[in-house]
């Protein structure tokens, strides 16, 4: 926060003076509205899936303890994503150099001395390693706990994870627009994610939970399918050419897992259900 404090006021002193024709960003209310439940649906489905958290929820001291951490994270998070918005708009104001793709936070350091790449770079690798290094003792203790008693050791799950982000540096030295990515990733998990809750529900079983997740992907490429003609096209538009948050991809993942689960978990319930029914 004290980064965060920092390079945002001394990039804000150092603005240049704005322009006479200046207005303020702006986009259609329908427009916004969409994007905005984009990210909603796309930031919950992902976080639904993310480790981290639920190693979070498990390790807390007490249910009271859970609610604060969680009202105290949530502010701080909304404080830190408000204050990097309030400055992007403002480099979008002043007409400075965003970029392809856009990245407006960090266009406001070509304005601001020299001297504030340093902390303005410790800032950035801040933010990555708070999440990287959650997602890291996720997949290390889900290894651990999901191999048994006679699997992966906790030192073994470690180098696994060290081994699985070779790869992951790979992707980024390519230098893919991680929007792209991060929207890609949030699809897939939207397309899975109500098979896998109804697990919760006595009459689920693996055969609903698959055809769930297979249709909620088919359920993605089918808004642009549609639209533009050919399943190439669909699938081109579901993995977002441009980096911009759509909503059809989204909506057709949801629907068509949350109805292909339902219906085939209630022609064939699954066993839990059959138990419960009496029958064999």
């Amino acid at each position: 926060m004290a980064l965060l404090l920092l390079v945002g006021g001394v990039t804000w002193y150092w603005l240049p003076s704005m322009p006479t024709e200046a207005v303020m960003p702006s986009v259609p209310v329908g427009s916004a509205l969409s994007v905005a439940l984009t990210l909603v649906i796309a930031v919950t489905a992902a976080n639904l899936f993310h480790q981290g958290y639920w190693q979070r929820v498990w390790a807390a001291e007490t249910d009271r303890a859970l609610g604060r951490g969680a009202v105290l994270g949530g502010i701080s998070t909304f404080m830190v994503v408000m204050a990097i918005g309030g400055l992007g708009m403002l480099a979008a104001v002043h007409a400075l150099p965003l970029g392809e793709p856009p990245i407006p936070f960090f266009a406001l350091l070509s304005a601001a001395p020299a001297w504030l790449a340093l902390p303005a770079l410790v800032l950035a690798v801040t933010l990555v390693a708070s999440s990287v290094d959650t997602l890291q003792n996720a997949i290390a203790s889900m290894a651990v706990a999901s191999s048994g008693r006679r699997g992966l050791s906790v030192r073994a799950a470690r180098w696994a994870t060290v081994i699985l982000m070779v790869p992951v540096i790979w992707v980024a030295l390519q230098g893919f627009s991680v929007l792209r990515l991060f929207l890609i990733a949030d699809l897939l998990c939207a397309a899975i994610v109500v098979p896998v809750l109804l697990g919760l529900w006595r009459r689920m079983s693996p055969l609903a939970a698959v055809a769930g997740g297979l249709a909620g992907l088919l359920g993605a490429v089918l808004p642009g399918w549609v639209s533009q003609g050919s399943f190439t096209a669909g699938a081109l538009a579901a993995s977002f050419p441009d980096s911009i948050p759509t909503l059809a991809p989204f909506l057709g993942a949801l629907l068509a897992s949350s109805l292909v689960s339902l219906l085939i978990a209630w022609l064939y319930p699954g066993a839990r259900a059959q138990e419960a029914a009496g029958r064999p």
